[in-house]
C-alpha cells in the first residue's frame, strides 16, 4: 500500500497540474491518510488464520506474522500522528519552503517503507536493503533546509557515520554468508542448533556480532553515540522527531527477534567447556531409586552433549556482554554527561541514550518478562518523546510568532524579509524562560512529560523503568539494576532544571508599559506591509493542540486503564518469545 502510494504521488508532482493545484499541507494530510490506511490494512490482516504461524513472502525474504503486523500498525500510527500534526506553513512567494514540504512527506514514506520492510525481514539480503531505505531517507530529512549551514552539516555527519555503520553490518552478513552459504534467517538458526564444526560458528558468531554493534550504532548507544548529539541538536525539530522514534523501533524489534532465536549464545546458564576446548550443555535428569531400607534416594545425573558453539570460555556470553556493556555505558553517559548540556536538544539526545540503556538491559536478560518490559518500554518511550517534541514545536511556533510581532513593532521589515524563510527553533533551555506564565497549558503538558521521562510515579515512564528493573533483579543482574536506579535519580535533576526554567518568572513580563506602548504602535503600522508577513506565519493547528492533550492525558492517567497496554506487551512477549 505505502509503496503503490508513494508511485502515485510521484506521478502527481512531476504533472504539471496536479503539482501547481495541490498544495504542500495537502500533500502531507495525503500522506497522513495513506499511513492510517496502511496500518489498518495491517490490523486487518491479522484476521488471515494462517498467518498465526507466519506467511513467507517474496520467495522467503520478508516473514509477515502477528508480532511484526502489529509492530507495523504502531509505526505507521506514530508517522500519521506526526504528519497530521504538521504545522499550516501559509507563504507567499516562497516557493522552496512549499518544496521543501512535499519532499518532507514522500521522503517520509520512503524511510517509513523501511522501517515496515526492516521488522518482517526474515533475509540478510532484505534486511540490509531495508536499512538502507530507511537510512537513506533520513540522511535527507536531515538536509531538510538546504540554506541552513547546519542542517547541511548534520545530514553530512548523520551520512558518513551512518555508512559506517552500514558497513558493519554488509561486512557482518557477508561473513555470514562466506562461512555457511546462508543468507535465511531460519536455516541460519536450524544451522547453529545442529552444527557440530566449531569453525562455522565462530565465522557465523563474529558476524552476528558486527551486525549487532552496526546496529548499535544506528540507535545511538553507548558507546558508539557520539553522532547522535550533534545531528539531533543541528537537525530541524521536525526531523528530529523521525529520529529519534521512528528509525529506533523498528531496529529494535530486529534485534529483538535475533536475539530471542539465537539467544544460546548468550543465554545459557548450563554451558561449560570441556578439555577439547568445546562448550558443552549439561542437561540434569532427576533417578528415583528405593534402598535395602525402603527409603527413596534421588541420583542427579547430567547428560553431556557437544554442541561446539565457540572456542573459548571467554566468547560464549559474548553477544549478551556486548550488550549488556553497552547498556551500562548507555546508562551512565547519558545520564552524567546530560548534567552539562544547554541546549534541550543535546540533552534531549543524552536522554535518549540513557532510556536505551534500559531497552538493552531488558533485551539482553532475554526472558518473557524481561520482553514484555522491553515492549512496554518502547511504547512509553515512544509516546512521551513524541509529546515531548510536539510540545516543543508548538513552543518554537509561538516563540517565533512574538518574536515576529515585535519586528513588526520595530518596523523592520526588510529584515523580516530575508529571514522568513527560514524557522527559528528552540536551541537553548533558557529560551523557556517564562513560558509557564504566557502558555501555561503547554508548560504543564511539557512538565508532566519531563517527569515522566524521569520516572515519577505514577506516570507511565514510572512503570516502564519500574518493569525493566524488576525482570534484571529476577534473573540476578543486581549490579546493572542498582547502576540504573541510581542514573534514574541522578537524570531527573536535568528534567527537573528545563521545568525550573520552564516556571521561572522572566523580566520582560513585568515591563507593562512598554507592553502598552507596543499595542499603540501595532494599531499605528502600516497594515498593508504587514499584511504580508502575518499570512507568512507558523501557526498552530488544532489538532497539533488536541495531540498533545491527549498524549499528556495518556501519560498521566495511564494508571488509571492500564490493562489495554500491558495485556498487548504481554501477549506478543509471549507470541515472540515461545515462537
Amino acid at each position: 500500500m505505502i509503496f503503490l502510494s508513494i508511485l502515485i504521488l510521484i506521478v502527481a508532482k512531476a504533472l504539471p497540474f496536479f503539482n501547481n493545484n495541490i498544495s504542500s499541507i495537502s500533500f502531507t494530510r495525503i500522506s497522513a491518510i495513506i499511513f492510517l490506511y496502511s496500518g489498518i490494512l495491517s490490523i486487518n490482516s491479522l484476521y488471515i488464520q494462517s498467518i498465526g504461524s507466519g506467511i513467507g513472502i517474496y520467495s522467503g525474504l520478508f516473514h509477515i506474522t502477528q508480532i511484526s503486523q502489529l509492530i507495523e500498525f504502531f509505526i505507521l500510527f506514530i508517522g500519521c500522528l506526526i504528519l497530521i500534526g504538521w504545522p499550516l506553513i501559509q507563504t507567499q512567494g516562497s516557493k522552496q519552503i512549499i518544496s521543501y514540504s512535499t519532499d518532507y512527506s514522500l521522503i517520509v514514506l520512503f524511510s517509513s517503507l523501511g522501517s515496515s520492510l526492516l521488522i518482517s525481514s526474515s533475509d540478510l539480503v532484505s534486511m540490509y536493503l531495508s536499512i538502507e531505505l530507511q537510512s537513506f531517507g533520513l540522511y535527507i530529512l536531515a538536509t531538510l533546509y538546504r540554506e541552513s549551514e547546519s542542517s547541511t552539516s548534520a545530514g553530512l555527519k548523520y551520512f558518513l557515520l551512518g555508512g559506517l555503520s552500514s558497513c558493519l553490518i554488509l561486512l557482518g552478513a557477508g561473513l555470514i554468508y562466506a562461512y555457511t552459504g546462508l543468507t535465511n534467517f531460519e536455516s541460519i538458526y536450524s544451522l547453529i542448533s545442529v552444527s557440530e564444526i566449531n569453525y562455522i560458528i565462530q565465522g557465523l558468531s563474529l558476524g552476528l556480532i558486527l551486525i549487532i554493534v552496526g546496529f548499535l550504532f544506528k540507535i545511538s548507544a553507548a558507546p558508539l553515540h557520539n553522532w547522535s548529539p550533534d545531528v539531533y541538536d543541528d537537525t530541524p525539530t521536525i526531523v528530529t522527531i523521525w529520529l529519534t522514534i521512528m528509525p529506533k523501533i523498528s531496529i529494535l524489534i530486529l534485534l529483538l527477534e535475533l536475539h530471542t532465536q539465537i539467544g544460546f549464545i548468550g543465554g545459557l546458564n548450563s554451558l561449560t567447556i570441556n578439555t577439547n576446548g568445546y562448550a558443552e550443555i549439561l542437561n540434569s535428569i532427576n533417578l528415583i531409586s528405593t534402598n535395602n531400607s525402603g527409603l527413596q534416594i534421588i541420583y542427579n545425573i547430567s547428560l553431556v552433549s557437544p554442541l561446539n558453539v565457540l572456542s573459548g570460555e571467554n566468547s560464549i556470553y559474548l553477544l549478551k556482554n556486548i550488550l549488556l556493556i553497552s547498556s551500562l555505558l548507555s546508562l551512565i553517559i547519558g545520564t552524567v554527561v546530560g548534567l552539562a548540556q544547554t541546549r534541550i536538544k543535546r540533552l534531549l539526545a543524552y536522554s535518549t541514550i540513557s532510556h536505551i540503556g534500559f531497552i538493552l538491559l531488558a533485551l539482553a536478560i532475554n526472558t518473557e518478562q524481561s520482553i514484555d518490559s522491553l515492549i512496554f518500554y518502547i511504547i512509553q518511550y515512544t509516546l512521551t518523546n513524541l509529546n515531548i517534541f510536539l510540545i516543543i514545536l508548538a513552543l518554537s511556533y509561538i516563540i517565533n510568532q512574538s518574536i515576529i510581532n515585535k519586528e513588526k513593532l520595530n518596523n523592520q521589515i526588510k529584515k523580516l524579509q530575508t529571514n522568513s524563510k527560514m524557522i527559528t527553533d528552540i536551541r537553548y533551555i533558557s529560551e523557556f524562560k517564562g513560558q509557564f506564565f504566557s502558555n501555561p497549558l503547554i508548560s504543564i503538558s511539557l512538565t508532566i512529560c519531563l517527569f515522566s521521562m524521569a520516572g515519577i510515579p505514577p506516570l507511565i515512564g514510572f512503570f516502564s523503568k519500574q518493569f525493566v528493573l524488576y525482570s534484571a533483579v529476577q534473573s540476578g543482574y543486581n549490579f546493572i539494576a542498582l547502576v540504573a536506579i541510581i542514573v534514574s535519580v541522578i537524570s531527573a535533576s536535568y528534567y527537573l532544571k528545563i521545568i525550573r526554567v520552564l516556571h521561572t518568572e522572566s523580566l520582560e513580563s513585568h515591563d507593562g508599559v512598554t507592553e502598552s506602548k507596543n499595542s499603540l504602535l501595532l494599531e499605528n503600522t502600516n497594515k498593508e506591509s504587514l499584511n504580508k508577513y502575518e499570512n507568512s506565519g507558523i501557526l498552530l493547528t488544532n489538532f497539533h493542540s488536541f495531540l498533545i492533550s491527549t498524549l499528556t492525558l495518556s501519560i498521566l492517567f495511564f494508571i488509571l486503564k492500564p490493562s489495554l497496554i500491558l495485556n498487548s506487551t504481554q501477549l506478543l512477549s509471549l507470541s515472540l518469545f515461545n515462537f
